[in-house]
């Protein structure tokens, strides 16, 4: 049962193999981590190659643990694999693979220092708990205040202003404080611009200690004399990236420009007795406080957008067949595993009336949320089936809609079949791999002839071809995710290894037949990342007036449940 944490805290700072960061904070324990939510995970990562039951954080005396749960492949704390292990600020968690997620445990300390980790917990909380942005805005405000005050405090300064590197490249002033911690309407300030260009065009701090005395262009900027201003300190914020050099060193590197830290002052020679020390200490702590409150401001959005894709990833999952019906004359066994959060490949079993099942396998071009954008448009129109409409008309009229709105770019092999209960299946295959057909001791690719993807040609006329099978007779449709399988050599996994792994498998029960593709595909992949959807469909074709299947065997719905 998990408990949740009294004052201790801990973030857990989430890199994804794509090298997206977000922060989870650790509320309970045990705190579980894995591949999918269904088993309970607090953190979900998605990576096939990593467990569903992988790992976990617990607390024991005041102090976090970390516990391989199941990991396949280990769990490593700061590249040394562990079964339990306490962990320090700064561990590294990964889980044996070198393009997966990396996981820095961060812990909050129990002193009211505004430090990174407590930051972000707090920030964490907000952005869980408060739907609008208000409360995380307000606090970002709150703490690039004190920086700004300390700077104006430090410098003794009339006022400070923070002005930000907007999305359009120009300078907006996000806060504005003046001496003593008073706070200026941001409208109300007019920082020298020509002091900000000159800093930037040097890429570094401009101080002049009175105006008086400076260039020309400076002593007569507009803003300049109009304030009356004698003294201004001008600051270039950037931010630091870490790179690994060939000696394992690391190296701090200058990175995005941020915004521009700006003093001024009335009083001449305000700024004389200025330390290049302070001013470098001052720059630093400006710009990691603004570029984290920027990261959290990125991070919040990314959060948004991910809400959304998981929203789309589980209507799309949510339309998938879960618990297949019992048919009278039919066993079917599917699944489907995108290779990023919501794919292009789909399936479905669906009865169309006078004892008729279809059942479907396809595959659109492309990946990611266009695809799966086209599946489900694809899945309604097939599904509007169960009417009675025609097949080959429902292919040919989506085959024309989707070439003529060419700009959504997108096209979809399939299979399609349709079978009763005498076992004749009518069949249309656009452009998609040969189902392979288990038949007693055999195995080969049945179904060669077919027509172009649907969305490709838009003159390809579709007909349906017919193909009678015979009781225990097995279909395994795939989308190329199983065949074009990479290892870390990057050789496919390919047909003829398909072939051979659903050799001799004429009487193995479906689900196993699937447990038995999927464990040979992923052996065979080694752990190498891939870059398709994988989607099987098997489907068995068994007589419903046999003695094996009189005690289950339902009769077919009529036409008009069906509709």
């Amino acid at each position: 049962m998990a408990e949740t944490l009294g004052t201790t805290e801990a973030v857990l700072e989430v890199i994804s193999p794509d090298g997206a960061r977000r922060y989870a904070r650790v509320a309970q324990t045990p705190y579980m981590m894995g591949r999918g939510a269904e088993t309970g995970n607090h953190l979900q990562l998605n990576d096939r190659r990593i467990s569903r039951q992988c790992a976990a954080i617990v607390i024991e005396a005041n102090r976090f643990y970390i516990e391989d749960r199941g990991q396949r492949r280990g769990v490593f704390v700061n590249n040394e694999k562990i079964e339990s292990r306490a962990l320090e600020d700064g561990d590294i968690i990964t889980f044996g693979l070198e393009d997966s997620y990396e996981i820095i445990f961060r812990t909050a300390p129990e002193t009211g220092q505004e430090s990174i980790p407590n930051l972000l917990t707090r920030i964490e909380h907000i952005t869980s708990s408060e739907p609008a942005s208000g409360g995380l805005r307000k606090l970002l405000d709150s703490v690039l205040a004190k920086m700004l005050d300390h700077a104006v405090a430090v410098l003794d300064a009339d006022r400070g202003v923070l002005l930000e590197n907007a999305a359009d490249g120009a300078l907006k002033v996000r806060l504005a404080r003046r001496n003593g911690g008073l706070r200026l309407p941001p409208e109300s300030v007019a920082p020298s611009q020509t002091a900000i260009q000159l800093a930037l065009k040097q890429h570094s701090p401009v101080i002049t200690e009175d105006l008086a005395q400076a260039e020309m262009d400076l002593q007569s900027a507009q803003s300049v004399v109009a304030q009356r201003l004698r003294a201004v300190v001008v600051i270039p914020l950037f931010s630091v990236t870490r790179a690994n050099s060939q000696e394992s060193v690391i190296n701090l590197r200058r990175g995005e420009f941020l915004g521009v830290l700006y003093l001024d002052s009335r009083r001449p020679a305000a700024f004389s007795k200025l330390d290049r020390q302070i001013l470098d200490a001052l720059a630093a702590d400006a710009a990691s406080i603004l570029d984290n409150a920027r990261l959290v401001e990125r991070e919040r959005e990314r959060q948004r957008m991910e809400q959304e894709i998981n929203i789309a990833r589980d209507i799309q999952q949510a339309l998938l067949p879960r618990d297949f019906r019992e048919f009278p004359h039919l066993d079917v066994s599917g699944c489907n595993f995108p290779c990023l959060a919501v794919g292009g490949d789909y399936f479905d079993v669906f009865p169309i009336g006078e004892g008729r099942t279809a059942f479907l396998l396809a595959d659109v071009s492309g990946k990611g949320l266009g695809a799966a954008i086209v599946t489900t448009m694809l899945q309604g129109a097939l599904s509007g089936m169960t009417l009675g409409t025609d097949p080959a008309r429902v292919f040919n009229h989506v085959n024309r809609f989707l070439c003529d709105h060419s700009e959504v770019g997108r096209y979809a092999t399939m299979f399609f079949g349709i079978l009763d209960l005498d076992g004749h299946m009518e069949f249309i295959n656009a452009g998609h791999p040969s189902p392979m057909l288990i038949r007693q001791d055999t195995v080969e690719e049945a179904f060669t002839e077919g027509s172009y993807p649907v969305g490709l040609v838009p003159d390809a006329v579709y007909t349906a071809a017919c193909l009678k099978l015979q009781p225990g007779d097995t279909l395994v449709l795939f989308s190329d995710g199983v065949t074009e399988a990479m290892d870390p050599d990057e050789q496919l996994f390919g047909v003829p290894r398909l072939r051979d792994v659903l050799v001799g498998k004429t009487n193995t029960d479906l689900d196993e037949i699937q447990k038995t593709v999927l464990e040979s595909v992923e052996n065979f992949a080694r752990g190498a990342r891939q870059a398709d959807d994988l989607t099987l469909l098997l489907v068995r074709y068994r007589d419903p007036n046999s003695a094996d299947n009189t005690d289950t065997a339902i009769p077919p719905p009529a036409s008009s449940e069906a509709a």
